[in-house]
């Protein structure tokens, strides 16, 4: 089995339970230091931002990850594309995660990737899943118009700063089902971030989209799921918080993604960062660092 060598393996700290709905929020987040330290310790080369603050700001960001021989492969930004009145602030927002960006700089020439994506809505967060069979609840004609004019500021922000953005589809926003990201590619100059859990949960196929988006493909999340847990969700029209309640994402192996013929997908026709990741809430009991050390030695035994 060749090496895949112009692929770098990150993690991110959701894989840990730490992000935006839990650190400050839920009891047994671990804190940053240890889920570098676990990071560093599993073999990734880089870690994902998690929230702004969670890793240290400033000098202290960039000291934190260097002295564990970590680089930053990106940071997860969600924004108001559709509300054009909320996008200045927004904007706004979004510069200061690339002052974070400028702080810590490029390591082996891959700068930290802007990954945005829609805030979504109370209607489709209750409704997770859905919008494959269900094209009501997508935007009509006006609404694409205004969402991709709202991607396209973003964009520019962050060109303008020398970054190249990436979008992010995921379950529960008014971009999870196939039709929905191609209506992104189609109508906007954003590259994409595929995140093979997410399209699993939106009724995507991540070997098939491997191979028609590929040209615009230009960061990569590796999550496994389980189909199972998500359709009980629909059936239930349970919210998406019940995403992670019910363990909907796990090891990478252990779902419906057929891991393999992914990285086969991928080993010719994509070079740059693959971050793990495996969301969780948190769990005190040790089982994240496990999983996560587990993810690593899977991908090392494939060349990656």
């Amino acid at each position: 089995m060749t090496e895949a060598r112009d692929i770098v393996i990150a993690n991110a700290p959701v894989s840990y339970g730490a992000f935006e709905l839990t650190v400050g929020i839920l009891p047994g987040v671990p804190d940053g230091d240890t889920v570098l330290d676990e990071v560093a310790g599993a073999g990734y080369a880089g870690i994902d931002l998690g929230p702004l603050g969670y890793f240290g700001l400033g000098d202290d960001l960039a000291v934190n990850l260097a002295r564990r021989g970590l680089a930053l492969s990106g940071g997860f930004f969600e924004l108001p594309f559709s509300d054009h009145a909320k996008m200045p602030a927004a904007l706004r927002e979004l510069g200061s995660l690339l002052d974070v960006f400028d702080t810590v700089g490029a390591k082996n020439g891959l700068k930290p990737r802007p990954t945005l994506a829609d805030v979504g809505s109370d209607l489709r967060r209750s409704k997770p899943g859905q919008a494959a069979s269900d094209r009501s609840l997508g935007f009509d004609a006006e609404g694409w118009k205004r969402f991709a004019e709202g991607v396209e500021m973003a964009v520019a922000c962050c060109r303008e700063r020398g970054y190249v953005p990436t979008f992010h589809h995921e379950t529960g926003t008014h971009v999870e089902a196939p039709w929905e990201i191609e209506r992104v590619l189609e109508d906007t100059s954003i590259g994409l971030c595929l995140d093979t859990g997410h399209l699993l949960l939106g009724g995507g196929d991540p070997v098939r989209a491997i191979r028609e988006w590929r040209g615009r493909i230009n960061h990569f999340h590796l999550k496994d799921a389980r189909r199972q847990v998500v359709e009980g969700i629909v059936r239930e029209a349970a919210p998406v918080s019940e995403i992670w309640r019910r363990k909907a994402f796990c090891r990478l192996g252990e779902g419906d993604l057929d891991v393999d013929a992914v990285l086969e997908a991928i080993r010719d026709s994509y070079a740059g960062w693959i971050v793990v990741e495996q969301d969780v809430l948190p769990d005190p009991d040790g089982t994240a660092a496990a999983d996560q050390r587990a993810n690593r030695e899977y991908l090392a035994a494939r060349g990656f």
